[in-house]
């Protein structure tokens, strides 16, 4: 089978970021199939474009016998605002749309994953001129949750925006949703047939993510030996609410121990780092992007890990990626987020909940924690066992082997 997959955040090696379908990627081509990715020349965490990729539209590599990837141009204007962000998805889709149609033979099926949605124009065309059938995947309801976060304001781009979304469902052969939650939206709001979804959800990756030892190199190398760790791994945008973290870190501020370790980069860093400056908060450690051979051992640093996204609607629906990471490293999780990701985490009885706007809630969690590495234990292991028995990112690229093989089958006997 030749799949065709769009993602604009597609990773390099060693690039900083969620790895889903880099992972994919490698099993399906274990699997014997061959993989072409479209994919984009800006790293979604920092931000950032190699300098290789830098003046060139379109470059082709092969990282391996069945992989052939295509860095399409984005604009390197990515994390300065969000009209700068708006322009590099545009770009993308504008490369990305010569890339298939002009560069790319036919193949067997398609895989566009959003957001940010406007891939769907790249699919719904190559569609149309190239006759691939496609799945389009939700991993973020587009444009609901740039609506709710305030990043998404004009009448006429919202427009545009439901529009793409309409036609990019429409004409997508299956839809795969991330959470239940979403699948729930599609069927009663957006009024998709059941029949259309599938459910793929992200996952543990164990290749990369599990046990090891707390007391490793991070902790040497940042001072962190007698420290109790609160460890936040991610993107730090808008949508992540990492202020909520910094005000937490300033009601902590009496107990000298305790240090929360952001990683990550994003829009919201500088001002980040102004508040902990202002604030004089000497308990909080920014470190920049890791690659992802690193960042696994960040996780396995923290003593307690923990994820936050705004209060509103839309990320109630979401399951964060980090997540899966932090159980896969068998730590104890402090979810901020409401809805799905909450569930998961009281489900597998891995962490609590906690308010991110509750600042003496979340202090007292952190506190218990710490005074029970016990059952701080208990919780990072409980999520370990749950991660590997129903999140296995190899089951899920099996699982989404069939689908494909299935609309192939279909495609070829029409």
């Amino acid at each position: 089978m030749n799949i065709l997959l769009i993602h604009q955040y597609f990773l390099s090696e060693n690039e900083p970021g969620g790895s889903r379908f880099n992972q994919f990627v490698k099993y399906w081509a274990n699997m014997g199939h061959n993989v072409t990715v479209v994919a984009g020349t800006v790293n979604y965490s920092t931000g950032k474009k190699d300098e290789k990729y830098k003046g060139k539209w379109v470059i082709q590599e092969r990282p391996s016998e069945r992989v052939t990837i295509y860095r399409c141009y984005v604009s390197e204007g990515y994390n300065k605002s969000f009209l700068h962000r708006l322009w590099a998805y545009f770009s993308f889709t504008i490369s990305s749309i010569w890339a298939c149609l002009l560069r790319i033979p036919k193949q067997d099926i398609m895989i566009v994953t959003s957001p940010p949605l406007f891939v769907g124009i790249t699919a719904i065309l190559t569609y149309f001129f190239k006759r691939i059938p496609y799945v389009f995947e939700v991993r973020d309801l587009w444009p609901e949750s740039a609506i709710d976060i305030g990043v998404l304001k004009n009448s006429m781009l919202i427009k545009l925006a439901y529009l793409v979304e309409k036609y990019s469902y429409k004409y997508a052969k299956k839809i795969n949703v991330l959470t239940p939650a979403f699948r729930t939206i599609l069927v009663e709001k957006k009024k998709v047939p059941p029949d259309k979804l599938v459910l793929i959800p992200n996952g543990a990756d164990f290749d990369l993510f599990k046990p090891g030892p707390t007391n490793n190199w991070v902790r040497k190398h940042y001072n962190l030996q007698d420290k109790f760790v609160v460890a936040y791994l991610g993107a730090h945008g808008v949508a992540n609410n990492l202020i909520s973290l910094l005000r937490v870190a300033e009601a902590c501020k009496d107990f000298e121990d305790i240090v929360f370790m952001l990683v990550g980069d994003g829009m919201e860093k500088e001002k980040l780092l102004s508040y902990a400056k202002e604030k004089g908060l000497s308990n909080v450690l920014f470190i920049p992007a890791q690659p992802k051979s690193k960042v696994a051992d960040f996780c396995r640093a923290a003593d307690v890990c923990t994820a936050v996204l705004k209060k509103v609607e839309t990320f109630k629906t979401v399951y964060p990626n980090k997540v899966f990471d932090y159980m896969s490293c068998a730590k104890p999780i402090l979810i901020g987020i409401d809805g799905v990701a909450r569930e998961l985490i009281e489900k597998s009885q891995c962490g609590f909940y906690v308010d991110p706007e509750d600042v003496e809630g979340f202090k007292k969690r952190i506190l218990q924690l710490k005074a029970n590495p016990n059952l701080a234990s208990e919780l990072g292991q409980n999520g370990l066992n749950f991660v590997r028995t129903h999140f296995s990112r190899e089951q899920l690229a099996e699982k989404y082997e069939k689908v494909l093989l299935e609309l192939v089958k279909k495609d070829n006997n029409k």
